[in-house]
């Protein structure tokens, strides 16, 4: 279960005065299902009205209604044999996004199993939050308990030439649990809250 807590904490610093993002990268698919481009930027380098509209897209997914819209998957026995999604997903966040050959597999891997008519995108965020810590009352110390290092990934229906609407797949890597880095879990975001996009789930999960 999700502690809806712990999502708060991290959607109350999306915004552009707050952000500590630093890279946002994603591709664009045409209706065959075929990558039509990419893109990959420092996202300090965005203009304020496209930090507010990518912190919008990327908010979505830990700010949507938790174990309904938003639910804790546990990765598979072996989901951490070389060439998994787990291993390629570690390897995103530790680089901060900034290897395209790893992009462009991520990419592959989720064309390849998203059940989708019509275009979309894929944008992923890499943020790293110092987790500061709190005293018993829940008032903040400041001093940083930890670094949180994780990936958010938004995939969302193309409304206009390039122009995402609203997220309909998603996740959070690694998970957010108990104010700490869960690389144990996965936090899947689905607009509808069914168990749509089954394929692509079980390829994440291993």
């Amino acid at each position: 279960m999700i502690n809806r807590e712990d999502m708060l904490e991290l959607t109350r610093r999306m915004t552009p005065s707050r952000t500590s993002f630093t890279r946002i990268a994603g591709c664009y698919v045409d209706e065959e299902g075929y990558i039509d481009g990419t893109f990959n930027t420092n996202f300090l380098n965005l203009s304020g009205k496209d930090k507010e509209k990518n912190l919008a897209l990327a908010k979505t997914i830990p700010f949507s209604p938790t174990n309904e819209n938003l639910k804790a998957y546990k990765f598979g026995d072996g989901s951490r044999l070389p060439g998994s999604m787990w291993q390629l997903l570690m390897g995103l966040k530790n680089c901060g996004l900034k290897n395209d050959a790893l992009m462009d597999t991520f990419y592959e891997l989720i064309t390849e199993s998203y059940e989708k008519s019509g275009e979309y995108a894929v944008f992923v965020f890499h943020d790293r939050y110092d987790v500061p810590i709190k005293a018993t009352d829940k008032e903040r110390l400041g001093e940083s308990e930890e670094v949180f290092e994780y990936l958010i990934c938004a995939i969302c229906p193309l409304v206009g030439e390039y122009e995402p609407g609203k997220p309909e797949w998603g996740f959070l890597f690694p998970a957010f649990t108990d104010r700490s880095s869960d690389l144990e879990h996965v936090n899947v975001y689905q607009a509808d809250g069914d168990c749509g996009q089954a394929e692509l789930l079980k390829k994440i999960l291993g």
